[in-house]
């Protein structure tokens, strides 16, 4: 069955086009061009913070926060297991051992509690994931980490522009990343940011990104670095999406607040804003009654040419991470039971219709 309504797309409607024109008539198309600060300064404004770094995806993001905070080996970080799996792999790259952590019913978010419960004195770091755009609740965690004097790296691919008490994510811990994929809030194609307040971070982890380059020295290189930089073309697309970025978040809140309206009276349970939250919605995501009448749904959809995708499978249950003796009741039932909705900006409220009523047909 072909794909009639995708569970996600670009729109890429202001100046993405302009914008790379002049990436190609001015010779700029690689990691140097006005687009790359532009962005940047842009950027750490939009989320109030005082230093962005651009980079070339969101995985290498979280692996430059890693190092730029000397985490390595014998180290461990705490993290959620219900998550992407690009929050975890780059613990490993450093030769940190991922902690896993479970969440909360009402968010899905990662417990406070079980983090507490999983700090040892090998703890160095969390890492918080605001898994789907929701929102963690940084109050509890940051109260937990000032304790235990540990760093705080928040995960914001899926959640630019949520905010925890009027707060924008990404402005409480030590440092952030975000992630510019094709399918998240907004795109470069692929890309990502670095973003913190602290200027002694900001220089060693730009300092990383370009390959340890001294900036005193032409061609002078004085650690081992990364070719982790973003291209001016990317940067210039990400520009143009960032100016439409409130726009594409009150479409897809509305697209929520639709799905929500349409699903009410139906045994499905729809992931919701919770109180102190505002959620971005990156994708809309509900939860069926039982674990085995997940696909059988999913089925059902994609015959109808609606693409879904389950819930992100824990990352405790992964080969290369599952010697661990801990349980997860939550993220194991989350993940089981949740399905991803289609919620692009540019979505048509006729193709929710069409979902919600092909949702009631299949539970008739």
């Amino acid at each position: 069955m072909k794909i009639k309504i995708p569970l996600y797309q670009p729109s890429l409607t202001g100046n993405e086009k302009k914008y790379v024109l002049d990436c190609l008539d001015t010779n700029w198309i690689s990691s140097k061009g006005k687009y790359v600060k532009l962005f940047e300064e842009k950027f750490a404004k939009k989320n109030n913070v005082k230093f962005a770094i651009a980079v070339s995806n969101g995985t290498v993001a979280i692996h430059l926060a890693l190092m730029t905070l000397n985490i390595g080996r014998g180290d461990e970080v705490i993290v959620p297991t219900l998550t992407y799996v690009a929050s975890v792999n780059p613990i490993s790259y450093v030769g940190a051992k991922p902690i896993f952590a479970d969440s909360l019913e009402d968010t899905w978010q990662i417990d406070p509690i079980d983090i507490e419960n999983k700090i040892t004195s090998k703890t160095k770091a969390i890492i918080v994931v605001h898994l789907y755009g929701h929102p963690c609740n940084m109050e509890s965690i940051m109260k937990i980490a000032k304790k235990y004097n540990l760093f705080v790296i928040e995960d914001c691919a899926e959640a630019l522009g949520s905010k925890f008490k009027g707060r924008y994510v990404g402005t409480f811990g030590d440092i952030s990343t975000f992630s510019f994929f094709g399918n998240k809030t907004i795109t470069t194609g692929e890309g990502g940011m670095v973003t913190t307040n602290n200027r002694k971070i900001f220089k060693y982890c730009t300092h990383l990104k370009s390959q340890g380059l001294m900036d005193n020295k032409e061609y002078w290189h004085n650690i081992v670095g990364y070719n982790y930089r973003m291209t001016n073309i990317c940067a210039a697309i990400g520009l143009a999406q960032l100016k439409q970025l409130d726009i594409f978040i009150k479409k897809k809140r509305a697209l929520f607040e639709l799905y929500r309206k349409k699903l009410d009276n139906l045994p499905i349970k729809i992931h919701k804003e919770t109180d102190n939250s505002f959620h971005s919605f990156w994708l809309v995501n509900i939860l069926v009654e039982r674990a085995e009448i997940r696909e059988n749904l999913r089925n059902h959809l994609k015959s109808k040419g609606i693409e879904t995708r389950p819930v992100f499978n824990p990352i405790h249950k992964m080969p290369m991470y599952h010697k661990n003796s801990y349980s997860f009741p939550v993220a194991d039932n989350l993940s089981s039971r949740g399905i991803s909705l289609p919620s692009w900006p540019g979505m048509l409220h006729e193709n929710v219709i069409k979902i919600c009523n092909e949702k009631k047909r299949f539970i008739k």
